[in-house]
């Protein structure tokens, strides 16, 4: 079977979304917003991205962006346009290990066969690895309403409309290909970041996609 040759409607739509919640451009946002909902994501889809982007722009950025959705979505209902809820999250065993969950996902993500030792921030302050473990990693990744890879679009979409985060972006450009997106598309991630969001987050994020790719030849 030939791989994809670009992102889906669907899953562009993620992307702007993501980056101009981070960066609070939320005139932006809110026109992506409605583009989102126009190529079939639904509400709770979006209010998925939107809440998981906390743990990567903070709970203003969140807020904020939960709040525009609100408003357009209030502004769409008066216009007469009914847009789909769509299913919510299944609910978590309630003696899931969120730790060794969270470790497994981790390790998923960055493509380790096995999950290596504590070392650099997880011993000098154990506990943010615990919430990465517990609660991104668990409490959030595990919520079904959206899959890894629509989880790994808004991340990196994210991180590349923020500036200092390189680091980041470099590790989850790998973990969006290892969820099975192809090198392909993640220039086409790159081609949609320049359309909507800038030239100069674009080429950020594509010279460490080249590092990125280089790194998996």
């Amino acid at each position: 079977m030939a791989e994809p040759q670009a992102l889906s409607a669907i899953q562009k739509s993620i992307i702007p979304i993501a980056a101009f919640t981070a960066n609070g451009d939320l005139a932006q946002l809110k026109t992506a917003l409605a583009a989102g909902l126009d190529a079939g994501l639904t509400v709770n889809e979006i209010k998925e991205i939107l809440v998981q982007l906390y743990a990567y722009a903070g709970f203003p950025r969140s807020l904020n962006g939960i709040n525009t959705l609100m408003t357009l979505l209030d502004e769409r209902q008066a216009q007469g346009i009914t847009d789909e809820t769509g299913p919510d999250a299944s609910p978590l065993p309630a003696d899931m290990d969120k730790d060794d969950y969270g470790a497994r996902v981790r390790a998923k993500l960055a493509g380790w066969e096995t999950i290596p030792p504590p070392s650099g921030y997880q011993l000098f302050a154990p506990i943010i690895d615990t919430f990465l473990k517990e609660h991104l990693f668990a409490d959030i990744f595990a919520r079904d309403v959206l899959d890894f890879q629509s989880r790994e679009l808004a991340t990196i979409a994210a991180l590349a409309a923020m500036t200092g985060t390189g680091g980041q972006l470099f590790f989850h450009l790998g973990a969006a290909m290892n969820t099975g997106l192809t090198a392909t598309q993640m220039t086409d991630f790159i081609t949609v970041i320049e359309a909507n969001v800038g030239k100069e987050e674009a080429e950020g994020a594509a010279d460490i996609l080249e590092r990125v790719l280089s790194n998996r030849a």
